[in-house]
């Protein structure tokens, strides 16, 4: 399917090829300067620390519906053995075969293209099986820590948890932001608490997936508009699931990551964080949440931390 006009009209808004440079390779990370973090640093008083991530587990929340993003298999590999010889130091191995955007993960900038094209405007050629992501793979994303925001836009309308069908719109965003008295800024992560994780977390990876809350087509212009550096949410497909806009599936998957060159997380656990910003009355923090290394490759697991 071609894409709408509608999407390349706001494509067009948020683009930011060539904004840092044609070398570029991790967009909207260039936002997170040296100031910012010391910024983000001045957050710090309580020293909570809140995890965000969901344990690895085979039972996780990968139900098939993307082909070969298999949810953790953990297989000991030795157990106990004396390498060295009887009488010597004994030791237990352990390894794992899994999908790296199967938990809490990051989406590198080439997860998706469209039109043939990544971020920057390079091919989407340049993805192979053998050379993976040679442009703006996971490993070029560095380290990502800044000031974080929680806009839990659920708890801004008085609710547990948005229904399945809810579009997440900048109103909400913007409901959310002054709900929590914080205003988004340049180089912040922003976090988007739908609730969703809530229906995994009881059982039903299933109804957890679809039909889902999440992101509306027209959120990354509120998201370009603040020079956010990254967002993340609570939900597997991170933006609105089945789509808004009539078989146009993952569009903002393509306005953030191709066009705008920002980074997303899904599967996110936002629960204790929204307690704990409930509780202490404020939601921003500082966030570390580092990605995995992984040379050329498209997605990473991760296990933020903030630290209230």
């Amino acid at each position: 399917m071609t894409m709408p006009a509608e999407f390349h009209d706001i494509a067009k808004r948020v683009n930011n090829w060539g904004r840092w440079g044609a070398e570029d390779e991790i967009g909207t990370l260039n936002l997170v300067t040296d100031e910012v973090v010391r910024a983000a640093a001045a957050e710090i008083r309580s020293g909570r620390r809140i995890p965000l991530a969901l344990p690895l587990k085979e039972d996780g929340v990968q139900a098939g519906m993307i082909p070969g993003r298999i949810n953790p298999l953990h297989t000991m590999v030795q157990i106990n053995q004396e390498l060295f010889g009887p009488g010597t130091v004994a030791c237990s191995d352990d390894a794992v075969t899994m999908g790296l955007q199967a938990a809490t993960h990051w989406d590198a900038l080439t997860h998706v293209s469209h039109s043939g094209r990544i971020y920057n405007g390079r091919p989407a050629s340049t993805i192979t099986a053998h050379g993976r992501a040679e442009f703006s793979g996971i490993d070029k994303a560095g380290h990502i820590v800044s000031r974080g925001v929680l806009l839990d836009v659920a708890r801004a309308k008085g609710l547990d948890r948005l229904p399945g069908g809810h579009a997440v719109t900048p109103e909400d965003l913007a409901e959310a932001e002054e709900f929590g008295g914080v205003t988004v800024r340049a180089g912040d992560i922003v976090l988007v608490r739908t609730g969703q994780i809530q229906v995994y977390l009881a059982g039903d990876k299933y109804g957890y997936g679809f039909p889902s809350p999440g992101l509306s087509v027209r959120t990354p212009e509120w998201f370009h508009a603040r020079d956010v550096a990254a967002v993340a949410n609570d939900t597997l497909t991170f933006e609105i699931f089945p789509p808004e806009i009539e078989n146009l599936w993952l569009p903002v998957h393509a306005l953030d990551l191709v066009e705008m060159g920002m980074h997303q997380g899904q599967n996110w656990n936002l629960e204790k964080l929204s307690t704990a910003c409930a509780e202490e009355g404020r939601y921003a923090f500082l966030l570390s949440a580092m990605p995995e290394p992984f040379v050329g490759a498209v997605g990473t697991p991760v296990a933020p931390v903030a630290v209230l």
